[in-house]
């Protein structure tokens, strides 16, 4: 058993999709999670760079001792867990790949993908599906908008909703059986999304995240024996607008903010 905090990241609120799965299951255990605000979007961003910045966030959790990192972010995972999953003495869980095998299992024919431009460019969930499933059909579609709109709560903004149909309706051409929203952000988007089409098309990756996670914690006697742990919430930049968009999936009560280099980590505000 290992009462050490559990590290969940993202590059905003998003992440929290996944952390109010996790929290549900695995109630107990004590949570870390990081919202990388300043460097938001990830997805316009280089190999190199997000390299660079996901090693300064694992160097953060080692700092904290963690047992486990949960890489929330479907565009770290795709483009940097390969990289540096070696590198570590903690466990790290990357999401695209996780929930490429669950979805593959599924024995879809036709599935398609929404997600940033970096994870659409690294053709990762087509890569991981077809390596389980080669007679799936991956249809991957790069939806650059899509974290702005959600991290400035634009959702039901008459462009935001234009944008949002016509990466559907693009989508839609291919006669999908399921959308993989393959960013942690777009599931905030599913009110609108079901504006036009059924709910039961779109998959949230999140569940079946955390459902992996809980198992292969509880499997390797990994899970806290101290309950009631209170989370803990750091962010790089803008404390007050992550707590208020952090309400559509967990309602975030406090949250420190902090600012990573390589070189030091400095606490610049705490409330």
């Amino acid at each position: 058993m290992d009462n050490s905090p559990i590290g969940v990241f993202d590059s905003g609120v998003g992440g929290l999709s996944v952390f109010s799965e996790l929290i549900k299951l695995l109630p107990d255990e004590n949570y870390i999670y990081f919202g990388d605000t300043l460097n938001l979007p990830y997805g316009n961003k280089s190999v190199e760079e997000l390299v660079n910045i996901t090693s300064d966030i694992f160097d953060f959790f080692k700092s904290k001792n963690v047992k486990a990192v949960v890489m929330a972010c479907n565009t770290t995972s795709a483009l940097t867990y390969d990289i540096l999953k070696n590198k570590y003495n903690f466990k790290i869980y990357p999401v695209v790949q996780n929930v490429s095998k669950q979805i593959a299992d599924k024995n879809y024919k036709k599935i398609g993908v929404f997600a940033t431009l970096a994870t659409i460019n690294s053709h990762a969930y087509k890569k991981e599906i077809t390596s389980y499933n080669p007679s799936v059909a991956v249809y991957e579609y790069a939806c650059p908008k899509w974290v702005n709109i959600v991290e400035n709560k634009l959702m039901d903004e008459p462009e935001s909703v234009e944008n949002i149909k016509t990466n559907l309706d693009v989508m839609m051409k291919n006669n999908v059986e399921k959308i993989i929203l393959g960013c942690t952000h777009y599931p905030y988007l599913l009110k609108v999304l079901t504006r036009f089409e059924k709910e039961e098309l779109f998959i949230n990756p999140a569940s079946y995240f955390a459902q992996s996670i809980a198992a292969d914690l509880k499997s390797d006697d990994m899970l806290s024996l101290t309950k009631n742990f209170d989370p803990v919430f750091y962010v790089s930049s803008n404390p007050e607008k992550f707590i208020s968009a952090s309400k559509l999936f967990y309602d975030v009560k406090s949250a420190q903010k902090i600012e990573i280099s390589k070189s030091s980590e400095k606490i610049l505000h705490v409330f």
